[in-house]
């Protein structure tokens, strides 16, 4: 097969450049036309001397462009992703917050119960109340991140505004705001709100840092940038409450939570010559420690945080039997790589998936797409 060189329509985004690494071999030259999204659309034809690709699955708007929609709207539905953490919470309640500033009708709707460590954000919850005319999505990728519970379903149908941070979006909305840049939703909904002319109140501010601060490791992780600090100094400006919040987000852990912890780190395994540690907890392990499970995503951190590994996985059992794949991964290697092989997403130092089957089954197709990540020669380069 011949060797074509490829031009990508959009925007430039570091991301998909490492994702192009994946593409077969035929696929020599990256031409900077920018680079976009990586859920792209392709066609290849032999004979052709180059690989086109449309990035126009995402109709991507300007803050301006979105402050605009927002403030022309009324009746306005927001929605998180399902097991939700400080980012999409933050962020719903934030824009719940300042379209009620400027009178209008507004709530969040979640499939998931809100976790308690996150009820200082008051978000406004939907019970029916009115008829929703906008639909609004907040740091949520894909359809099937909006969960099956609480009447969601009803709402994701059509969506109509989305603002996100995450380069794999899949476009489902007809109007997304989208900058992989960002660290956080929270970071880019700040820019939002400030064009729609609603003054960042304290209340705003510690939604907003929320979303920044967890979203960020507190600001530790390698996604954080000047202007997430920018936009987080604006924020303590505005009356966001930084060592209550940093207490309460960081410092504070249940009971439960650290029974969860014990029992998983019981668990824990290395793999591939000590580069990958994995920890697990089974669905009866979860019930037994009492843990919410929105505390359970703190684990995370866990297994990359060992000296000498590249991988951290924590496995974690769903209800429905699934195996719910958190990946961490240390700096030269593709999280987001690893996790996509097997239907999942997210970015570079921190992605997931779901599998279904049992434990034994997950561990042996997650430890194969690691190995195969860990033994590419670019990631042995790179690390």
């Amino acid at each position: 097969m011949n060797t074509v060189n490829v031009y990508i329509k959009g925007q430039e985004d570091k991301e998909l450049i490492s994702f192009l690494r994946y593409f077969p071999s035929r696929i020599k030259n990256i031409g900077m036309d920018a680079v976009f999204d990586r859920q792209i659309v392709y066609d290849y034809k032999d004979g052709r001397n180059h690989l086109e690709v449309d990035a126009a699955v995402v109709r991507v708007e300007t803050v301006q462009q979105m402050a605009e929609r927002l403030c022309a709207a009324d009746n306005i539905l927001v929605l998180c992703h399902k097991n939700p953490d400080g980012d999409t919470i933050g962020c719903g309640s934030a824009l719940c917050h300042a379209l009620k500033a400027l009178g209008k009708t507004a709530a969040v709707l979640c499939s998931d119960a809100v976790p308690s460590r996150y009820s200082f954000t008051a978000p406004v919850p939907f019970r029916g109340e009115f008829e929703p005319k906008t639909v609004v999505a907040v740091d949520v990728a894909s359809v099937q991140l909006f969960g099956e519970n609480n009447g969601v379903p009803q709402y994701t149908r059509h969506v109509d505004l989305c603002i996100d941070h995450h380069t794999g979006n899949s476009g489902y909305a007809d109007f997304t705001l989208l900058d992989g840049n960002a660290a956080a939703t929270a970071e880019l909904l700040y820019e939002v709100i400030s064009e729609m002319g609603v003054e960042i109140t304290p209340l705003i501010a510690n939604c907003l840092y929320t979303g920044l601060a967890t979203d960020t490791g507190c600001f530790r992780f390698s996604s954080t940038t000047a202007n997430t600090h920018l936009v987080a100094a604006k924020l303590i400006l505005a009356g966001a409450q930084v060592e209550e919040l940093n207490t309460l987000l960081f410092d504070t852990k249940p009971r439960e939570r650290m029974e969860a912890e014990r029992i998983a780190r019981n668990h824990l395994e290395y793999h591939l010559e000590g580069r990958c540690a994995l920890m697990y907890l089974t669905r009866d392990e979860i019930e037994q420690s009492g843990v919410d499970p929105a505390d359970l995503e703190e684990l995370t951190s866990l297994p990359i945080s060992i000296e000498g590994v590249k991988v951290g996985l924590t496995l974690r059992q769903q209800p429905g039997g699934s195996y719910r794949i958190s990946v961490r991964a240390a700096k030269g290697v593709d999280a987001c790589a690893i996790a996509r092989r097997l239907g999942g997403g997210g970015h570079t130092r921190a992605a997931g998936c779901e599998l279904l089957g049992n434990l034994d089954n997950a561990k042996s197709a997650i430890l194969a797409e690691v190995e195969a990540e860990l033994d590419r020669p670019e990631t042995q380069e790179e690390s």
